[in-house]
């Protein structure tokens, strides 16, 4: 049996959008974040986080930066009882690095963890807060994406 999956983008449906967030004093929790995440885990859901970080790239900062920081969130969500099974992130961009396959729009960091975690892309849900985002998830074949704003909307 395929596990189904919740997929989120970081900046923007995790924390709030700031230019480059790298640094802990500079990471604010989007406030229904908790609940939302709880919610698809209790419904069975692994909970994945695929991030373009292109100031990786821009030389704003380094990879070591960013895990660090996502090392930090996940524990912020662990002591909240909410498990992240993995994060990926894209160090790429096309004007500094060349092309890759893992940045969204393109699928790669969502099929790494479908293959890596054997999920069912048709059961599993993508929240986004950009068009690349979306299209990410229907270029791997996600059942469902949405997009933070309109999922925060309908909450309300």
């Amino acid at each position: 049996m395929k596990n189904k999956a919740l997929f989120l983008d970081r900046d923007g449906v995790i924390n709030i959008e700031k230019n480059y967030v790298y640094k802990i004093s500079d990471f604010e929790f989007m406030p229904e974040i908790f609940q939302i995440t709880r919610e698809y885990q209790e419904q069975g859901f692994l909970i994945f986080v695929i991030t373009n970080q292109a100031g990786i790239a821009r030389n704003f900062y380094t990879e070591e930066d960013v895990i660090k920081l996502n090392n930090w969130m996940v524990e912020k969500f662990r002591e909240k009882g909410i498990h992240i099974s993995k994060v990926y992130i894209c160090p790429h961009h096309p004007d500094f690095t060349g092309e890759c396959e893992c940045r969204k729009p393109k699928p790669g960091m969502i099929l790494k963890a479908i293959e890596e975690f054997n999920i069912d892309p048709q059961k599993s849900v993508l929240i986004g807060d950009k068009k690349s985002d979306i299209l990410a998830g229907k270029n791997a074949k996600i059942g469902t994406n949405l997009y933070i704003h309109d999922l925060l909307k309908n909450n309300i």
